[in-house]
């Protein structure tokens, strides 16, 4: 034990503190060694994530261009058919104006041939054709405007419930 006390107290302290500085110096690489793994990893993570929202992302677009492509489809299939509807309306207009000139041709000519009859009996008898001609002309129009109200309503509900379908499908 002599030779432990000719080392000075201070020599001792040296010691002590080189060996605490030492082992903090291996705590300081081991921690940077690892800092640097983690590093690494959380690079190799953004990238992972980046890629994965690029997919993502692309798989969206694709998948917004499917639907605006079948609705695109639907919308000018149904732009088709109101067109085909438009011009049966039209036919069924001109049709209808056959019909009513027809009438017309029937209350003048009766108008002619009561000419015979006594006057009571033919305001009576012209009065009644002309109402019921009026009626007739009347729920003609209806009907024509109604009909072409629905086809265009009808039209219109089977293209959405088309490209409802097509969006549910693959």
């Amino acid at each position: 034990m002599n030779w432990l006390g000719a080392v000075p107290a201070w020599c001792w302290w040296l010691i002590a503190l080189v060996l605490v500085a030492g082992g903090q110096q291996c705590r300081v690489v081991v921690a940077q060694g690892e800092a640097s793994t983690a590093r690494g990893d959380l690079a190799d993570y953004r990238v992972q994530v980046a890629e994965r929202d690029r997919r993502a992302a692309a798989q969206s677009r694709t998948e917004e261009q499917r639907r605006q492509a079948l609705a695109d489809e639907e919308g000018e299939s149904a732009r088709k058919k109101l067109e085909l509807a438009r011009g049966r309306a039209a036919a069924a207009e001109s049709a209808a104006g056959g019909l009513r000139g027809e009438i017309e041709r029937l209350r003048n000519g009766r108008a002619a041939t009561c000419g015979a009859i006594a006057s009571q009996q033919r305001q009576a008898g012209t009065s009644a054709v002309v109402v019921l001609g009026g009626l007739l002309e009347e729920s003609d129009r209806m009907a024509g405007s109604c009909a072409a109200a629905l086809e265009r309503s009808r039209i219109a509900g089977l293209a959405c419930e088309a490209v409802v379908e097509r969006m549910k499908g693959p």
